[in-house]
């Protein structure tokens, strides 16, 4: 947290000011509608994957961008974390309740568009 700036603690049932700089929903908002983060949500929607069997089912993504989504993404409680002590550590993640509730909207998004584009392509 930056020097001098207080977050304000909000009351149940308050909304928060999305768009104040010092917003926690904002801030979270960025991490999920990041360039991977919504990848992430989505993938992880059908079911839990390992780090690599989520890296293989996001093209394009690094090994260092998936890392530092998926903390963030754990730090905001939208997705959990499971590590098997084996060798090499067999790492699991998959989305907790509010994972879901926050990835079901991106993921009817991500079926509207391809259906749109599908309809597009067929006329």
């Amino acid at each position: 947290m930056a020097e001098g700036v207080q977050r304000r603690r909000v009351e149940t049932g308050e909304r928060y000011d999305v768009f104040h700089t010092d917003c926690l929903a904002r801030d979270m908002v960025d991490h999920v509608t990041s360039r991977w983060g919504v990848w992430v949500l989505i993938s992880l929607q059908r079911n839990d994957l390992r780090f690599y069997e989520l890296r293989e089912s996001i093209q394009g993504i690094s090994e260092k961008m998936l890392a530092q989504t998926l903390r963030v993404l754990v730090e905001d409680g939208l997705v959990w974390r499971k590590v098997e002590p084996t060798t090499p550590p067999q790492v699991t993640y998959g989305l907790t309740e509010f994972g879901r509730d926050v990835g079901e909207p991106l993921t009817e998004l991500f079926d509207r568009i391809t259906r749109r584009l599908s309809a597009l392509g067929t006329a």
